[in-house]
């Protein structure tokens, strides 16, 4: 069968009918009785019934197994048409004179050249298809075009050219998705990092990048990635996160949002603290978007991940080291010069390493309202991180005296866990009070409930809820003139107790 029948069976279209046959002899059985004359001749032949009937053409193989061999032979034409767009277009792929509209245009017209010569009967939406899936691996990230595309999908995680693992709704499923071999799947990471200036290769199989809007990327390759080329995406929403979005989310409680606007429209130093995948960069974009109009601000990243909204920012971008090992700029550099730039706000996407002593050093000296995430699992703990991070920035600096620095800089710590359920909440609103003795004293102002308990579907009840103490930094909101309603600091009510 060749392969028009076989996409006809594909598509479940009957199968043209073998040639007839001049003639067929009837086939006697062992058993049957010998007939009592010749064969008429093929004019006066008996109907099909009475004699033994011509055996039926068998099914193609691919209809046996469920259309197997024409996905395979669509998969192997889709490689030849993505084979011979390559060849067609040569350099002009990576033409930097030509725009992202007219490269698609270019490549559109190359690929309607490239599918007539392949003189395939194709139906229109098997053209379709194999047109989106060509222009997704030359123009695209391949098999992952339809994941990024998916707007329920926060996370793609790929192990290898056969397993890929997307995040939705907060939990982890395998995705049908998968790329042809290890070598397309290399392409499609060499694509993203160089589109950022970035390499990736043996003497340096790691890399952190970034795609057109944002969303974070890291890539392992051989010798490190023993079993094969590892990608992993975490996807930012085109269109930013507003804080109204947190609240019905649930991360955030409408008496919590409107004390943190307060505290970033008083300056207040803010601290952003959780673990991985908790959505410290989501927050800290949300929190940025409190801060007036009028101001400079200047953010300081590995990779340009923040979307502030705000028409004055200038935004700064760490660098690696080049081939030959110069040419690095790091983050503590980074921050040192932009207190050159006569910054009104300083947002460091992330603090971990010794730019936190360069970052507390210019809170404590006239850069208030400056907002940063740290790596940590409740508000103590965030303190202790800083406290560490500063001794690597290489200074020979008593603790007493790190601790001081770090009660007198920061103000408020913002804590944010992932729960079991897969939801991301703010579990902890915390002033950063002062020094007593050894000890940074800290006072929770709000706190997440637990207590409620949890759904019979697995989801946490419980929200952020006041813990009735009233900051100190409060006294500076009347200073400046900014009003919080009573409900911010009311205490929950108590739930009766059922004998």
């Amino acid at each position: 069968m060749n392969l028009s029948e076989r996409l006809s069976v594909r598509r479940g279209e009957p199968v043209p009918a073998a040639p007839a046959v001049p003639a067929v002899r009837a086939v006697r059985a062992p058993d049957a009785p010998a007939p009592a004359a010749a064969v008429p001749p093929p004019a006066a032949a008996p109907p099909a019934a009475s004699a033994a009937p011509v055996p039926a053409a068998r099914p193609a193989r691919g209809a046996e197994v469920g259309g197997t061999q024409g996905s395979e032979a669509l998969v192997r034409l889709k490689d030849r048409a993505a084979a011979a767009l390559f060849e067609r277009m040569g350099t002009r792929l990576n033409d930097a004179t030509m725009s992202e509209e007219q490269l698609n245009a270019l490549v559109r017209s190359e690929l309607n050249h490239v599918v007539e010569q392949e003189k395939v009967p194709l139906s229109a939406e098997q053209r379709q298809r194999l047109m989106r899936d060509v222009e997704d691996d030359v123009l695209g990230h391949g098999p992952l075009q339809r994941l990024l595309d998916d707007p329920t999908i926060s996370e793609i995680m790929v192990n290898g050219p056969d397993l890929v693992y997307v995040e939705q709704n907060g939990k982890l499923t395998r995705s049908t998705a998968r790329f042809t071999s290890e070598e397309q799947l290399r392409r499609v990471i060499e694509r993203i990092v160089a589109r950022v200036g970035r390499r990736i290769d043996e003497s340096s199989p790691l890399v952190d990048a970034r795609l057109a809007d944002g969303s974070r990327v890291n890539a392992v390759i051989a010798p490190v990635a023993f079993s094969g080329a590892s990608l992993t995406i975490r996807k930012f929403s085109a269109d930013p996160f507003k804080v109204k979005d947190l609240i019905a989310f649930g991360t955030l409680s409408p008496e919590m949002a409107e004390l943190l606007r307060a505290c970033v429209e008083a300056r207040l130093n803010i601290i952003v603290s959780g673990g991985t995948g908790t959505g410290k960069t989501t927050l800290l974009n949300v929190l940025s978007s409190f801060i007036p109009e009028g101001e400079r601000i200047v953010t300081i990243e590995d990779a340009a991940e923040l979307q502030l909204q705000q028409e004055h920012v200038v935004r700064l971008e760490s660098r690696p080291a080049n081939i030959e090992g110069r040419g690095e700029i790091g983050i503590r550099e980074l921050v040192r010069n932009s207190l050159r730039m006569r910054p009104d706000r300083i947002v460091v996407g992330e603090v971990r390493g010794g730019e936190s002593l360069d970052m507390l050093q210019a809170m404590n000296t006239g850069h208030d309202g400056s907002l940063s995430t740290v790596h940590a699992n409740s508000p103590r703990d965030a303190i202790a991180r800083l406290e560490t991070l500063v001794l690597m920035a290489g200074m020979d600096l008593p603790l007493r005296a790190i601790r001081e620095q770090i009660a007198s800089a920061v103000d408020v710590v913002v804590q944010l866990t992932r729960l079991r359920d897969g939801t991301r909440r703010v579990t902890a609103v915390t002033e950063v009070q002062g020094m007593e003795g050894q000890t940074v004293t800290l006072q929770d102002a709000f706190l997440f409930d637990y207590a409620a308990g949890v759904s019979p579907s697995g989801k946490f009840l419980g929200k952020p809820i006041p813990t009735g103490v009233r900051p100190r930094f409060t006294d500076k909101f009347a200073e400046l003139g900014i009003s919080l309603s009573p409900r911010v600091f009311a205490p929950a009510p108590t739930r009766p107790v059922h004998a």
